[in-house]
Order: structure tokens, then sequence, then C-alpha cells
């Protein structure tokens, strides 16, 4: 849906967000509690329904369903789309046949859809069954598209013009169809077999002169995107061209339905959440409220990636056990291996999370793969330089000499080379592999630099021994 402001439903927006919405649950309890019913309808009706809705989700569940029948039926339907699934779920248990069948056949139908996707399947059908044959027909039509693709994404709520409409005759349509629509900031032009031939503001429209033809003031060159175009894909053309809302068309280019903005921005957190789970070596699951998920959830989903790097690191002991005649020999070798591994792990971890970054703003196509490898290493090797200014001294000074000195600036400069160079090229052979570059997170770059850092330390060490 798109969301309303404070000006579109003639609520003050002036004191919104988090903080309020928790005094505003506080209230709420203490009200519903004391049975104040006249109360709560006084103390939500100036507060935007973002915040309504946070505040019901903060409300012991008893409460929630109490709480929400008391709102009216069209703040209950916005409030009710702003819900967290668990929060939409938990009601639908709690209300009446009647009142959820009312509820789900007045949503939007990217909501309603974004709603049954959470469902499970024996709700869902029984749900469709009871929909109107249009809800129906449009929720099931939805549903057929690939999941994280603009067609399950979009809505198919929006104003399509003739170009043979005047102006005058394009804005008494906006006026009868602007109530049920997603948005009437952007229009749509279509034939007869709805191809999309045009686009045109409702600015564009209102500053026309009225017997002008639509024909005559749309833009031809329309943006959109396909049904099975990724949902990334979507939210990065919207953002590229500062759009509210793009079309999107079938195969046969005729126009089936828009995405907007709002759900744009959903995409983007999504994305975001996911990225940063993968870059920490948890998986993201199939829901983003990672902290409201159960203990052994949580474990389940952090365990496997856990096992995979105890197993990675069980290769860096077996690299100290076959270096063991080294480390008796210089003792104090041992000393510097957590701080060339740490050196290592973090310069690789900082090398790994540009280019990531960098994939996913699509930043670093300007400046390219191989230059982009190329520019990690050339860091990696500067930042080993600088810290050999306070590192080789040191050693010098506990080794009394300057084998330590010498195997540990050697293996510094090698090894933050090797892991800013390892951090750019892994992630950038996912993505060229097809696979999400965020896998190669910072925990793999970190245990891949600790295995190949201590050998080449422990080697080093041992050359100069040999040769000296």
């Amino acid at each position: 849906m798109e969301k309303s402001t404070g000006a579109s439903n003639g609520k003050s927006s002036i004191v919104s967000g988090p903080h309020f919405a928790e005094a505003v649950a506080h209230d709420l309890e203490d009200l519903l509690a004391a049975g104040n019913y006249h109360g709560v309808k006084s103390l939500l009706g100036p507060v935007q329904p973002v915040d309504i809705a946070q505040a019901i989700g903060n409300l012991p569940m008893i409460l929630q369903a109490l709480a929400f029948r008391l709102l009216n039926k069209n703040e209950a339907i916005e409030v009710y789309e702003y819900l967290e699934p668990s929060v939409q779920q938990s009601l639908l248990d709690r209300l009446r046949s009647s009142e959820v069948l009312e509820l789900v056949e007045e949503m939007s139908p990217d909501d309603r859809v974004r709603l049954l996707d959470e469902l499970p399947a024996k709700v869902v059908r029984r749900l469709l069954a009871e929909l109107s044959p249009s809800e129906r027909r449009v929720t099931a039509e939805l549903l057929g598209y690939e999941a994280e693709t603009a067609g399950r994404l979009m809505t198919t709520e929006f104003i399509d013009l003739k170009e043979t409409d005047t102006a005058s005759q394009a804005l008494t349509i906006v006026r009868h169809r602007a109530p049920y629509t997603e948005t009437i900031y952007s229009l749509y032009v279509t034939d007869k077999e709805r191809h999309l031939t045009g686009i045109l503001s409702l600015r564009d429209l209102v500053t026309a002169d009225p017997q002008s033809l639509i024909g005559e003031v749309m833009t031809r060159d329309v943006v959109n995107v396909r049904t099975d175009t990724d949902q990334e894909e979507v939210a990065r053309a919207i953002q590229r061209y500062d759009f509210l809302a793009l079309p999107v068309v079938d195969r046969e280019r005729r126009l089936v339905g828009i995405v907007t903005v709002d759900d744009v921005i959903d995409v983007i957190e999504q994305e975001a959440t996911r990225d940063i789970y993968a870059a920490g070596a948890v998986q993201a699951g199939d829901e983003d409220d990672y902290f409201q998920s159960d203990l052994f959830v949580v474990a389940r989903r952090r365990v496997v990636w856990l096992a995979v790097l105890v197993v990675a690191n069980g290769l860096t002991t077996q690299v100290i056990a076959m270096n063991d005649e080294v480390l008796k020999e210089v003792v104090l070798l041992a000393a510097f291996i957590p701080l060339l591994i740490g050196a290592g792990g973090n310069v690789g971890a900082q090398s790994s999370t540009v280019v990531i970054r960098g994939l996913s703003t699509q930043r670093i196509q300007t400046l390219g793969v191989i230059k982009a490898v190329i520019r990690e290493a050339l860091a990696g090797a500067l930042l080993g330089l600088l810290m050999l200014l306070v590192v080789v001294p040191f050693a010098w000074w506990q080794g009394e000499g300057p084998i330590v000195a010498t195997a540990v600036g050697i293996s510094l400069l090698a090894i933050t080379t090797l892991a800013a160079t390892a951090g750019a090229a892994l992630p950038l052979l996912f993505d060229r592999m097809g696979l999400d570059p965020a896998l190669m997170s910072a925990p793999f770059i970190t245990t891949a630099t600790d295995v190949a850092g201590v050998l080449i330390y422990l080697r080093t060490a041992s050359w100069l021994l040999s040769t000296m």
C-alpha cells in the first residue's frame, strides 16, 4: 500500500515515532485494563496509523484484539497493514470470521499477498475461498508470481488512461477512481489491448489544456520492469529515477500493476538485513525479526556457520603443529601469532565489506572488477607498511635480535596484502558465479587468512633460521 501522511488523513504528525508509540501503548494498556473504551478512542484519535500499529503490537496479546476492535473500519484496515506479521496472525485467530473476512477483503492486494505468505496453507485456502470473485482473482494472480519478483511485489490498483481521452475527461476518471487506487500521482496510458504506451504525472494533467488529448501531453518513453524482474532491481530502478511508482508489464508489454516506493523501502530493509546477517555468518531465516525468534531457532541459525568455521580453524592448529620445531627453537615466535592473524583478519574483513557494499550499490562497476582487486591489494600492502613502523621495532626489542623482527615484518606485509586481495576477490568471484557475495563474509575471510597467515609466518621464520 502507499503509506499515508498526517496531511492526508487529517491527523497531526508533529509528535510520532517509536518512543511516542511506546508511551501510547502504556496509556492504552491502562485505559483498556480500566475498561475506559471512550478514553481509548480519544487517545488514538490524533495518532498516526503506523504509531497505533506499534502501540497495539506492544500490548499484551490478550489486549491486542480488544484495542483493534475499538478502531473504526477504515482506520482498522490501514493499521492492520502496518502490524508485524506475528501480530497480524494473532489477530486473525482472535477476531470473528466475519471481521477477518472484511479485513482481508479490504486490504490492498500487495499487502494481502504478504499476509497470506505468512499464514499456513490451510488458512490461506479458506480465506481465498471466502473472498469476493474479483479480489480472489487478483490475489491468486499475484500469488502465482515467483517470490521476490516485481509481480509478487506489485499492486493492481492504479489509474490507466487512453490516448484519446481529453485532459478534462482524464481528471474526471482520476476523481472517480482515486479512492480505490494506491497512488494518483503517476498516471499510465494504455491502448485497447492494455499495452503500456505512455505516462504522465498528475501535475502534467492538471496544468494541461482541458481539451488537449492525453496522447499529446504524455511521455512515451516509459521506464518499466517485467513481472519476473528481481525485487532488488526494482528497488534500484525506483532509487535511480526518483519514482514514486514503477509500472510492471508482462511479456506482451501489457500493464498489469505498479510497485510503489513504500514497498521498495521494505525491500531495501529486507535485503539489507539479509546481507548483514550473511556478513556475520548468521542464517537470515524466513522472517527478519531475529530478536523475537525462539532461542533454539536462534542457535540453529548460527551453529551451521560456526561449525564450518570451527572445522576451518582446525587447519590453523594443524599448521602450527606441523611447524612446532620452529616454535621450539624460538619460543617468542608464538607470541606474535595472534597479532599477525588479527591484522590479516581485520584487513580482509575491511576489504570484503567495502567490496560487498560496492556490489550492492553497483558503484564498483564504475571502477571495474580487476581494478577493484588491485586497488585493495595495494591498500593492504600500504597498511602493512604502516603497521611495520610500529610492530617491527617492538618485535626487535622483544626478540633482542633480527630473527623475530624480520620474520614478523615480512609476514605482516605478506599477510595484509594477501588478506586485502582475498577480501576483495572472493566476494567478486561469488558474484560472478551467481552466488550471494555476502556469503563470503568477514568470518570466512578471517578464517582463511588465519590459516594462510600462520603458514606464511612460520615458513618465513624457518627460512630465516636456516639462512642465518
